[in-house]
C-alpha cells in the first residue's frame, strides 16, 4: 500500500489568500506491514493552551513578552484556535490576551469560570471565543465548588446565553468529565446545547480515561449535542495524546493541547505528539507548518523553564539521533530502516544525529571521518572504531575534536594529502 501526500500549487494559491503558505511540497511514502493504514481520522483542528493551562505548571510562569512570543509562532504555524489565558486573573494577564487578540490571525480564547466578572473580562479582551468552565463530577462540587448538581446546571445554561448574547464564540467545558455521572453529563450537555453553545469540550481533568473507555465517551456526547466536539486530555497515566487521538477516531472536531505536553500536574497532550501522529499516521492535512515544531518546543522549553527530555518524542534531542551500530548503518544506507520514515526530522524543523560512544559501529566512525575530510582505510576506521568505543565506555563524550584526535593519533590521512 502506497500512500502520497502533496501540496499542490493550487493550494499554495489558496492559502496564500486565507492565511499563509503552509509548508513546502512533499511526498512522503506510507510504511508497508501489519499497520499499513491511514484511516480512521478525516480532519483534525488544533486547540492550543501552553499559554493557559502550560502555564499552570507547577514552578511555571510567562510573562507578557513570553505569552506575545509563543503566541506569534503559533499564529504563524496555523494553529487553530489559541487560549491566550484566563483574562480575569490579574491585569498583565487582561492584557497580555487583549493584545494577543489584536494583533493574530487566529482564533484566541480566554478562559472563564461561570461567572459574571470573568465572562465580562474575557470579552472586554475581544477575544474570539469565550471558553466557560463548571465542575460536574460530585467530589469536585461538593469539595470544590461547594454547590449542587442543579446550581451547576443553571450556571452553565446561563453562560452560555450571556456569551452568546454578546455574539461571541462560545465553548463549554464540563470539569471532571471522565468522573462525572454519565446521566447527569447528558443532562448538563443537552442543556447548555439547547442555549445554544457552539463548542463541547470534554475535559478529562485528572488523567483517568483511557483511549478506548474515551472513545465511548466521545461518541455518546455526540448523541446529545449539535455543537462540535474538542477534547481535553492530561497525561497522569502517559495516555494523554493517545486519548486525544482516540478522541478524533471518535468524531471529535479538535483537540487541546500543550507545546511539550506542559500543564497540570503531568500535564497535558503534547502539540507536538498529536499534530504529527494525526500528519503521519493518519495522513491528515492539519494545515499546521510542522518545520517550525523544533523551534517552538525550544522556545516554549526556555520560557517554561521544564527542560525536555532527550527521549521526549518528535522534540526531544534523541528523536532523531543513532548510537547503536546496527542502527546507524541502516539509517545512513537508508533512514526509513530505524526511523518512522512517514515522519522525517526535516519535517518538523530537526536533524538527524549520529552519536558516538560505546555502542557505535564502523558505519558511523566512517561517515564522519569522511565528513570531517579524511580518506580512512578500512583498517584505519577500525582502529577509530575501537578508542571511540573504549572512550565512551568511560562515559566520556566522543565529539568531533576527539575523533579528529584519534584520526591524528592512527595516522589517518586527509582527502588532501591523498591527492597529493
Amino acid at each position: 500500500m502506497h500512500l502520497y501526500r502533496y501540496t499542490s500549487e493550487e493550494e499554495i494559491q489558496c492559502h496564500t489568500t486565507t492565511r499563509r503558505i503552509r509548508r513546502l511540497p512533499r511526498r512522503i511514502e506510507f510504511f508497508q506491514g501489519t499497520l499499513d493504514n491511514t484511516d480512521g481520522i478525516e480532519s483534525v483542528r488544533i486547540f492550543d493552551t501552553t499559554l493557559r493551562d502550560g502555564e499552570q505548571s507547577p514552578r511555571t510562569s510567562f510573562d507578557y513578552d513570553d505569552k506575545r512570543e509563543i503566541a506569534e509562532v503559533l499564529d504563524n504555524m496555523g494553529t487553530h484556535v489559541i487560549e491566550a489565558g484566563f483574562p480575569v486573573n490579574s491585569e498583565p494577564e487582561f492584557e497580555a490576551v487583549s493584545d494577543i487578540a489584536a494583533a493574530t490571525d487566529t482564533t484566541i480564547c480566554g478562559l472563564a469560570r461561570v461567572v459574571d466578572k470573568d465572562i465580562e473580562s474575557a470579552i472586554d479582551a475581544g477575544v474570539d471565543m469565550v471558553h466557560v468552565f463548571v465542575s460536574t463530577s460530585d467530589v469536585q462540587l461538593q469539595d470544590s465548588m461547594h454547590a449542587s448538581r442543579e446550581e451547576a446546571k443553571e450556571r452553565a445554561v446561563e453562560s452560555v446565553e450571556r456569551i452568546r448574547d454578546a455574539g461571541v464564540e462560545v465553548m463549554f467545558s464540563p470539569m471532571d468529565a471522565t468522573r462525572t455521572q454519565e446521566s447527569y453529563l447528558i443532562e448538563v450537555i443537552e442543556a447548555v446545547d439547547e442555549a445554544g453553545v457552539d463548542w463541547i469540550n470534554i475535559p478529562d481533568t485528572c488523567g483517568v480515561a483511557t483511549p478506548t473507555r474515551f472513545a465511548k465517551l466521545v461518541t455518546t456526547v455526540r448523541e446529545h449535542t449539535d455543537a462540535r466536539v474538542d477534547v481535553h486530555a492530561h497525561d497522569d497515566f502517559g495516555l494523554a495524546a493517545a486519548n486525544a487521538i482516540a478522541g478524533f477516531e471518535a468524531g471529535a472536531h479538535q483537540a487541546q493541547v500543550s507545546v511539550n505536553g506542559i500543564g497540570e500536574r503531568a500535564g497535558n497532550a503534547a502539540y507536538e505528539e498529536v499534530v504529527m501522529t494525526a500528519e503521519s499516521l493518519y495522513n491528515v492535512d492539519t494545515g499546521i507548518d510542522t518545520t517550525q515544531i523544533t523551534k517552538l518546543a525550544r522556545i516554549v522549553e526556555e520560557k517554561s523553564d521544564i527542560p525536555i527530555p532527550a527521549n521526549k518524542s518528535i522534540v526531544g534531542r534523541n528523536a532523531f539521533a543513532h548510537e547503536s551500530g546496527i542502527h546507524a548503518a541502516g539509517v545512513i544506507e537508508n533512514s526509513d530502516t530505524f526511523e518512522p520514515g512517514v515522519m522525517t526530522p526535516e519535517m518538523v524543523g530537526a536533524r538527524r544525529e549520529f552519536v558516538m560512544g560505546k555502542h557505535t559501529g564502523t558505519h558511523s566512525v566512517k561517515k564522519r571521518l569522511v565528513d570531517a575530510g579524511y580518506d580512512p582505510t578500512d583498517s584505519e576506521v577500525r582502529a577509530v572504531t575501537k578508542r571511540v568505543k573504549e572512550f565512551g565506555a568511560e562515559k566520556r563524550r566522543v565529539t568531533d575534536q576527539v575523533i579528529s584526535r584519534f584520526a591524528e593519533e592512527i595516522g589517518v590521512r586527509s582527502k588532501e594529502e591523498v591527492r597529493i
